[in-house]
């Protein structure tokens, strides 16, 4: 359908309730429909590299079905019942889909991060109780497969490890090459390993038991990246399934061509994208096992929109930053519409992108507690930029905030935190760990969140900040905890304070701010490298440390982060008005009731020139 208003929406809720609607139970049985309308249709093409000339693999709709039956049975005979764990430590390729497709209609599918640490990777398998993981085969300019035998190793649960071997994508000299100069890899666990592919082809092509029409978790998706412990979402069919349905409802048809160079360990690419493919019929192409970060891609990724006559760009502000920075030396005139998610993409970013491809960009909202989507801008309606549109059908948002009367819900514009609630919020086991479910609920249906913002007159939702202070760093999540605890082992701090700065090409980066022991002496160069040896990933590495002489701290003693905040906006935004040499500065950071933290520049300069000097920053400015 067309969905240009809020009426659009409201239009479709009242035809008939969401349970009533005709929608398949499992993702099995979508994918049996849909391979019945468009057998012969491409549903899934990926390839190895990124030129628009290398070799690429393409499933049929029929194939595809095919071959998630097979992995299935292979899932089966390996003990996996419906309430059995299947995890996969993979990057993308077909058999990551496969496995995806085929641990969920045999049991339980755990898609995970394998950039993450293999402390980080094995607790998360004890957590999910996996018995069989699929990973790759050691191979060339990779380490998932000496990451995952450790964290096997941490993870006794384990039985069985299914290896995928990339070789297989390779042709001649490249594919004799690759068995010469595979690394090591010893392993110490006591798994049983076998060999993926070999192990698919000597299943049946047809299921061998019979799915159950019913809704149970199908999935558990570890949330963030870089906290110590990452929780564990559960994920029902009803939901994974609202996800599918609003792709076909209002944006895939069996003709669409969708590009994702993104990972299927993360739900905007395994929900938004493959589910909402599995509905419609859409073809997905998947570029290189790592998505945007692949060798190439973003230098031939105008040649493969035209390679493949994409209609629909899946995108993250990072990316996009990447990318108009290449020009556009392609037809892409297939495009119908970008998509940008996972962080707030800054205005001159949106208007760049825009001018220079013609082509639109769509900014929407969802999480992974939530099973993902929660809201989009129209596609052919009014883009209010900065705002992440309206709220999806059968989704209800609401604003809440703290008073000394308890809490109450907010009015328009007025900012607090965001709550959902839709079929992909299962309220009351939205994690595994029952514990980490206390006090995650408003009125004991709506998810709170975390994140705070505000919805407009017109019904548009506006993001102006986090609740729970996580730092995202294009899109990856970071817990500022990570960094404060390892720092708070130096003997030399007594307080840290890690928030994100802002960085024009990630949206933010961490930065700390540290209270030293009254009579010790460190330099900002030592709590660097000592962060760099004690903060497990290196993505949560700090890039700025400063000393202060005391931290800004609330009645109660913790740190108060949002003059950290102002302090670094102050100093990140000076710098770069000075570098473009500019005599307009910072004269404050204020709040503000609509846009959260704004700063106030003075009017040494023109408009032009300081939106052109600080434009590139996520975050709102104004003349003073």
């Amino acid at each position: 359908m067309t969905y240009a208003t809020i009426k659009d929406i409201e239009a479709i809720e009242q035809k008939m309730p969401w349970e009533e609607l005709d929608v398949p139970k499992t993702v099995y049985g979508a994918l049996s429909k849909t391979a019945s309308k468009f057998p012969k249709n491409n549903a899934v093409s990926f390839q190895l590299l990124s030129g628009p000339n290398d070799k690429a693999e393409t499933m049929t709709w029929e194939n595809m079905l095919v071959k998630t039956n097979q992995a299935a049975n292979l899932f089966r005979s390996l003990g996996i019942g419906k309430e059995d764990v299947v995890a996969f430590i993979l990057p993308n390729c077909n058999e990551t889909v496969l496995t995806l497709l085929g641990g969920m209609t045999a049991g339980i599918v755990n898609p995970i991060n394998p950039l993450l640490d293999p402390v980080q990777i094995g607790a998360i398998l004890r957590e999910t109780n996996a018995k069989v993981v699929v990973t790759l085969k050691a191979f060339p300019k990779t380490d998932v497969a000496q990451t995952a035998a450790k964290a096997i190793e941490l993870a006794p649960n384990v039985a069985t490890v299914l290896e995928v071997d990339l070789n297989r994508y390779l042709t001649p000299p490249k594919s004799w090459i690759v068995p010469i100069v595979r690394p090591k890899n010893p392993v110490t666990h006591k798994a049983k390993v076998m060999d993926f592919s070999v192990s698919l082809s000597q299943q049946n092509t047809t299921l061998d038991f019979d799915e159950a029409q019913e809704d149970r978790v199908a999935a558990l998706f570890h949330t963030g990246g870089t906290t110590g412990m990452p929780k564990v979402a559960q994920h029902l069919f009803s939901g994974i399934m609202y996800n599918s349905w609003l792709g076909v409802e209002l944006l895939y048809t069996e003709n669409d061509n969708v590009i994702a160079p993104l990972p299927l360990f993360h739900v905007l690419a395994c929900y938004c994208i493959l589910m909402g493919a599995i509905s419609s019929g859409a073809h997905v192409i998947f570029p290189t096992p790592a998505g945007y970060r692949g060798d190439g891609v973003f230098d031939n990724f105008w040649k493969l929109v035209e390679r493949w006559k994409i209609t629909y760009i899946m995108s993250v502000p990072t990316a996009i930053a990447a990318l108009m920075q290449r020009p556009v030396d392609s037809d892409i005139s297939s495009v119908k519409t970008a998509f940008s998610g996972s962080a707030p993409l800054p205005v001159e970013l949106f208007h760049r992108f825009e001018n220079t491809t013609g082509v639109n960009i769509i900014e929407g909202y969802g999480l992974t507690e939530a099973t993902v989507l929660v809201s989009f801008n129209p596609i052919h309606g009014e883009k209010k930029i900065g705002s992440v549109g309206h709220r999806l059908p059968y989704t209800q948002t609401k604003i809440i905030k703290s008073t000394p009367d308890g809490i109450v819900e907010c009015g328009t514009d007025e900012i607090g935190e965001i709550c959902v609630s839709n079929p992909g919020v299962w309220a009351g086991n939205t994690y595994t760990e029952n514990d980490k479910n206390k006090d995650l609920y408003y009125n004991e249906k709506f998810l709170r969140t975390g994140d705070l913002g505000r919805i407009d007159a017109d019904q548009y939702l506006w993001i102006t900040g986090r609740a729970k202070d996580l730092i995202i760093r294009g899109g990856h999540n970071i817990d500022p905890a990570l960094i404060e605890e390892a720092l708070l082992g130096n003997k030399a701090v007594a307080f840290a304070g890690a928030i994100g700065q802002p960085d024009q090409k990630t949206g933010e980066i961490p930065c700390v701010y540290v209270e030293l022991v009254q009579g010790v002496s460190v330099t900002t160069e030592e709590l660097q490298k000592y962060c760099e040896e004690n903060v497990p990933e290196r993505a949560a590495h700090p890039k700025y440390v400063e000393i202060m002489d005391e931290l800004p701290k609330t009645a109660v003693g913790k740190v108060f982060k949002p003059d950290l905040r102002k302090r670094a906006i102050t100093r990140v935004f000076n710098q770069a008005l000075e570098d473009a040499g500019l005599e307009a500065r910072v004269k404050q950071v204020a709040d503000d009731s609509k846009k959260g933290l704004i700063a106030q520049i003075t009017k040494h300069n023109s408009d032009e020139a300081v939106q052109a000097a600080i434009g590139g920053f996520v975050g709102h400015w104004e003349r003073v």
